[in-house]
């Protein structure tokens, strides 16, 4: 196994964390030149790159009711009682992040308040490539459905044959999504962003996918369609000492670094034992998986690295901020306070993180590249906005009325002071 660092100084840690560059030469320009002809050519544009890059050709874009019963009949029903108990999970821990409306009185007759309202439309792009993220479906969906999205449109790639995934669709219906589209890649990104014939445009774009369609979901926001958050390949970082088991650190890294060629997994252990063992273990293990190709080449941009300390380790983790935070150590909740950059955080050594990938409860759509630095993963937040409101007596107005006018004369901007001078001139005259 190579990329293995042994103590490494502090300084050398921005370099030895290099994530894998993806390639960007002429990625922006392709996406663009996808874009510009879905706005001009619609849902004729979608079904000429369906050919293109899908090689399918596709008569409806729109999944029709009957192909939905049908492929609802293709899933085995151990695999819809697992999808419908991870479902009731995900609800139950994203039902919990409602929030209730409070008012506060700033001053004496000043009142201001908080309250959510559904982003009305949302489009979900779900990739079905190599592996269709049917999990993916619960992840953005049933927030969706518990903040009250008036619509809900779901993106995916068709199969081969020209259909869609049976247990993306099944669990699409059992969240009441039933606008799903046969498009996949920058395109769908596109047809969300502007719309076509048959799909409407949103306000709001979610879920993962390539470079192409993180390159589709930035450009999305420069035609104001927000987007959930930057994406990029998946990562896991996974902190052992001399508590871990070496054949569950192992399995953990081998689970990221299955999702795709340029996923990278990072090993941080205290205690050289574990950390040879596990080394080990991974080149065990990587025999038996059926993607192992994929994982192999992932390992080569992953790092394993020997510290001193939990301390230590930490440190490097949150310079690193991973999408994914393991801690299989003695006692992890005693540093959950320490951790200040990670999207999600897996605490001992039976929390694995295919847990929050399917049926914990937690969100699966995290922040990656570093941007656990400064952004969160998606909960139910993600699918409202918050609206504040105030409300000021006359008492109120003249509590903070000449506060007002002295900012606002301050600033220059005396159309503010009148609005103020105006009302309390009125209140001085009995008006």
């Amino acid at each position: 196994m190579k990329n293995i660092f042994k103590y490494p100084a502090q300084n050398t840690w921005e370099t030895l964390l290099k994530r894998p560059a993806l390639e960007k030469k002429d990625l922006r320009n392709t996406v663009q030149d996808i874009f510009l002809k879905v706005k001009e050519d619609g849902d004729a544009a979608l079904k000429e790159f369906a050919i293109k890059f899908d090689q399918v050709s596709i008569a409806q874009l729109l999944v029709s009711k009957g192909e939905i019963e049908f492929a609802v009949a293709q899933v085995s029903r151990e695999l819809k009682a697992a999808i419908d108990q991870a479902k009731e999970n995900i609800f139950k821990f994203h039902a919990a992040q409602k929030e209730q409306s409070t008012e506060i009185e700033t001053t004496e007759g000043v009142i201001c308040w908080q309250e959510s309202r559904a982003i009305e439309k949302v489009g979900l792009y779900i990739p079905g490539g190599t592996a269709p993220l049917f999990s993916t479906v619960l992840m953005l969906a049933v927030p969706a459905q518990i903040a009250g999205c008036k619509e809900v449109m779901l993106c995916t790639p068709p199969q081969k044959d020209g259909s869609i995934n049976p247990a993306i669709l099944y669990t699409a219906q059992l969240c009441g999504i039933t606008k799903i589209f046969k498009v996949g890649g920058a395109q769908a990104i596109a047809a969300l962003t502007f719309g076509t014939e048959t799909i409407a445009k949103v306000d709001k774009i979610f879920g993962p996918g390539n470079q192409y369609v993180t390159q589709a979901k930035q450009l999305a926001m420069e035609y104001n369609v927000a987007i959930d958050l930057p994406a990029g390949p998946s990562e896991v970082l996974v902190i052992a000492d001399e508590e871990a088991k070496q054949e569950f650190c192992a399995a953990d890294l081998l689970s990221q670094a299955e999702h795709g060629t340029d996923s990278q997994v990072i090993f941080i252990s205290t205690d050289e034992i574990v950390f040879n063992d596990t080394l080990k273990e991974i080149e065990k293990q990587l025999l038996e998986l059926p993607r192992n190709e994929i994982a192999k080449l992932a390992l080569e941009n992953s790092r394993f690295v020997l510290m001193r300390t939990i301390d230590e380790a930490l440190e490097m983790s949150n310079f690193y901020a991973p999408e994914h935070l393991i801690l299989a150590v003695e006692n992890p909740r005693n540093y959950i306070g320490k951790i200040t950059n990670a999207g999600s955080v897996f605490l001992g050594n039976y929390t694995p993180e295919s847990a929050g990938d399917y049926a914990s409860g937690t969100n699966h759509t995290l922040p990656t590249n570093g941007f656990a630095k400064n952004y969160s993963g998606v909960s139910l937040d993600s699918f409202v906005k918050k609206i504040t409101i105030q409300e000021i007596s006359k008492t109120g107005l003249l509590n903070i009325g000449k506060i007002i006018e002295l900012m606002a004369a301050a600033e220059g901007l005396d159309a503010h002071k009148n609005a103020v001078s105006l009302r309390l001139k009125s209140l001085e005259n009995g008006i």
